[in-house]
């Protein structure tokens, strides 16, 4: 089965005090970042999102599934 699923996610930058902008997704907003642009953040902010999403696939592979899993890989494409 093949899908072309979609993530839309909401970035918000925030002007920093010592310049520059922190951000973080409204849907994850334990993932968070900053840079002296709001392009350096963002590009910042994507490379925070891939190391705890690569941090919770390895921590998933880890544990043992319970019998009758299923494991399937769902790709995203840029919005």
């Amino acid at each position: 089965m093949k899908s072309s699923a979609k993530l839309n996610l909401t970035a918000v930058y925030e002007p920093a005090p010592e310049g520059g902008f922190t951000c973080a997704f409204e849907e994850f907003p334990e993932v968070f970042s900053e840079g002296e642009t709001v392009e350096e953040a963002e590009a910042n902010l994507l490379d925070a999102l891939r190391l705890v999403l690569d941090y919770h696939r390895d921590e998933a592979r880890k544990r043992k599934p319970a019998p009758g899993s299923v494991r399937h890989r769902i790709e995203l494409a840029p919005a």
